[in-house]
């Protein structure tokens, strides 16, 4: 999705800048809040299977994926509306070349640009996977599974550039 905004030589000349940058950290708020949620959730199902931690009372006993893709969703979420709250504190008072710069730069930088090819679809077949599941997860499933994606996307980029490339690019000249 990084590929389709528009990306001019210089960056004063950037356009959609705010929602560039916009997007890249709630895009980001997303995979860490999903990789935090996603842990507490199988540590919690682990403690509960040693019975460590109390069983919650359920009338159906809960799984390893169920217990991992809500609170992955909850951590989505909470990431999710934490950055909702500290972009515009962080960017706040900040002149109009700073965001067009931060997000020339962000299309500037192909690892940026290649891990965004990578997380975007996954995020989307994540969330299609877990909205389509027989039995319903609800919202925070299925946000979890948007989540899951996001993460699994960003592994899977780091394993194809710097596993399998060895962290090399080709040398373009021009």
């Amino acid at each position: 999705m990084s590929r389709l905004w528009p990306h001019p030589p210089y960056a004063e000349d950037q356009t959609y800048h705010h929602l560039i940058l916009t997007t890249h950290v709630l895009t980001r708020a997303v995979q860490s809040g999903s990789f935090v949620g996603a842990s507490i959730g199988a540590t919690t199902f682990t403690l509960r299977h040693f019975n460590i931690l109390k069983p919650r009372p359920s009338i159906i006993p809960p799984t390893l994926p169920t217990t991992v893709l809500r609170s992955t969703g909850l951590g989505a979420l909470f990431g999710f509306t934490l950055l909702c709250i500290g972009l515009p504190m962080q960017m706040r008072g900040k002149e109009e070349l700073e965001w067009r710069d931060r997000s020339w730069r962000l299309l500037e930088n192909q690892g940026q640009m290649e891990c965004d090819d990578w997380t975007y679809p996954a995020m989307a077949v994540g969330g299609l996977a877990a909205a389509t599941r027989k039995n319903v997860l609800g919202w925070k499933g299925v946000v979890g599974g948007v989540g899951a994606g996001s993460v699994i996307g960003m592994v899977g980029y780091m394993g194809w550039r710097y596993g399998v490339q060895g962290g090399k690019r080709e040398e373009t000249i021009v």
